[in-house]
């Protein structure tokens, strides 16, 4: 190795039937870590893959000793796909991205040399990206505003597979559902240093396309549910306790209007105000009691493994995880 940072890189690339791409893939990763003079490896994750991808990489691996494998049982997902990469890298730093050759190798290098040591995650910005609008770019321009406005982080491209870590953060981070567009949110939560650096994106010419509008839905879950871990996954009885007493609250006001129609009004037939005074004082009371029980449950499994999100098929080349 040469040079004054010589820190070894994991590489790590989620592969889904895309056997057309792998060959000249690996040799633009090869021609742009060669020159870095640093040890890496790289870890090809096939998700499921049915297209022959899986012999594709193990013709791959068989002349090259850096290439490590994974073979998931089925396909998971590209979250899942990452984990399992994160789990079987061994480098202090880790770059991801993906396998289709729209994300450019040559940009490893000014990711590495970005992440230097001021930073602990740089996540790559496509500003000038090659896809279809309405399928592509359409739902990427909303999702990224809205990420930005709910959670706060300030980054441009959320989705961008290309980005550069040190193992350290990831190493506190679970992964599931289509986390991995969140990595940058979540890595912002234990403290991690973000920025973002633009990079070169490509069209794709080769296999189709894993993504389209029906992710869409899933991004805006998931980015619900990052929302409510964030704010409220140590107390989630701020929210379930403040809506019970909302309720309760509007519950008291219907009763005061029932009240006022029974007593000085005389009138003893019976109105809506009646069916909502019961319905806001019963959610009222049950939010509580769910807002206390969600406190007990985190309290006492708030350090609880969680159930993993990927199975391994085989292996080649990688040691057996802890």
């Amino acid at each position: 190795m040469s040079g004054p940072d010589a820190t070894p890189i994991s590489v790590i690339l989620p592969v889904l039937n895309e056997q057309d791409n792998l060959e000249p893939l690996h040799d633009r990763l090869t021609e742009a870590l060669d020159p870095m003079g640093r040890d890496y490896e790289v870890i090809y994750v096939d998700d499921g893959s049915t297209d022959g991808s899986w012999e594709t990489l193990k013709k791959i691996a068989a002349r090259d000793r850096r290439v490590r494998l994974v073979r998931l049982r089925r396909n998971f997902g590209q979250t899942a796909a990452l984990a399992a990469g994160f789990a079987h890298s061994r480098h202090p730093i880790v770059v991801t991205l993906d396998a289709d050759l729209q994300n450019d190798p040559d940009d490893i290098p000014r990711l590495v040399a970005k992440l230097g040591d001021s930073n602990d995650v740089v996540s790559g910005w496509r500003r000038h990206r090659k896809d279809p609008w309405l399928t592509r770019l359409l739902p990427s321009h909303i999702a990224n505003f809205l990420i930005r406005k709910v959670i706060g982080v300030r980054l441009h491209d959320f989705g961008c597979t290309l980005k550069a870590y040190r193992r350290e953060i990831m190493q506190d981070l679970n992964l599931y559902g289509e986390m991995h567009r969140f990595l940058p949110v979540l890595a912002t939560w234990v403290g991690a240093r973000v920025t973002e650096m633009e990079v070169t994106h490509h069209p794709r010419t080769r296999g189709a396309s894993k993504y389209g509008l029906i992710r869409t839905y899933k991004v805006l879950v998931d980015l619900i549910t990052l929302k409510f871990i964030g704010d409220f996954q140590s107390r989630p009885n701020y929210i379930f306790g403040g809506f019970g007493l909302l309720s309760l609250m509007l519950g008291f006001l219907s009763l005061d209007v029932v009240a006022y129609r029974v007593f000085v009004l005389r009138r003893l037939e019976a109105t809506p105000m009646v069916f909502l005074m019961v319905i806001f004082f019963l959610t009222g009371v049950f939010s509580l009691f769910i807002g206390f029980l969600a406190e007990i449950v985190i309290r006492g499994f708030y350090d609880t493994q969680r159930k993993p999100t990927y199975y391994v098929r085989e292996t080649m080349g990688v040691d057996p995880e802890d």
